[in-house]
């Protein structure tokens, strides 16, 4: 019998790429995908409700609030997302005993390493989007045994959600010149990648649970980033890319977030 394998915040670009591989519910596994006006991981409530009329084996948590900037601006919001929904979904996974998998980010780390973190690495995350995921980690550690939080980096798809990769190829259709920074350093991940991982991981279950990282083989700075997106396709010679360093932003960011793929 097929295991079944909840995807939470279905339409987020990660959760897109989940429905688009594997909506045909392959390797053993039947997805059922929602989106937050089916299920908000915030209503306690609603959480109840649901779990107590479907079924789970996994939960592959997609839900988060991922603007960095606003997170800054306006920490509640991502805390009631990133922390106090996680919790919620941790305390219904433990109830219903479903494994959790719950994505992380590289943001948990300071970037004042300078080389490759590992799941050993202590955090210690300098804005609040960071502080707010390291908190939904911490509640899934206290509530969970079964579990896996997935760390990941500057992630990216080609065809969903707003991100870095679309970002760069709707500005370079429409202006001459792009400024990018090169003062911050990790590694770009793409979704598809990044849902192999996780369903591999879904596979393998309930073996090592705990944390992982997982992230792209290519150690990039933003402007190394923009000028192979610019490269792949073929906007080098329609588009200048200026190097910019010190760029500013609202919010502070690491500077050095690879992370040791494990």
């Amino acid at each position: 019998m097929n295991k079944k394998v909840l995807v939470t915040g279905a339409n987020g670009q990660l959760g897109k790429t989940f429905k688009e591989l594997y909506s045909s519910n392959l390797q053993g596994l039947d997805f059922i995908f929602v989106s937050k006006s089916a299920l908000d991981i915030t209503n306690q409530n609603r959480l109840s409700v649901f779990f107590s009329k479907n079924i789970f084996d996994y939960c592959i948590n997609c839900a988060a609030y991922t603007d960095v900037e606003q997170a800054e601006k306006s920490p509640e919001v991502a805390y009631r997302i990133n922390s106090d929904g996680v919790r919620n979904l941790a305390k219904v996974c433990k109830e219903k005993n479903i494994i959790l998998i719950h994505i992380s980010t590289d943001y948990v780390f300071d970037g004042e390493k300078a080389k490759p973190y590992t799941v050993f690495d202590v955090p210690n995350p300098i804005n609040e989007y960071g502080k707010s995921k390291l908190l939904g980690e911490k509640y899934i550690q206290n509530i969970l045994s079964s579990y896996y939080i997935v760390r990941t980096s500057w992630l990216y798809s080609k065809k969903y959600g707003h991100n870095f990769y679309k970002s760069i190829l709707n500005k370079a259709k429409k202006e001459k010149v792009l400024s990018v920074t090169d003062d911050q350093v990790g590694c770009p991940t793409n979704t598809v990648d990044l849902s192999l991982f996780i369903v591999n991981l879904a596979i393998q279950a309930p073996q090592a649970f705990g944390i992982y990282h997982f992230c792209g083989s290519e150690i990039l700075t933003w402007y190394d980033f923009a000028r192979q997106i610019l490269s792949e396709n073929q906007l080098v010679n329609k588009t200048k890319l200026v190097k910019v360093s010190n760029y500013v932003n609202f919010a502070q960011r690491p500077k050095y977030t690879v992370l040791k793929n494990i």
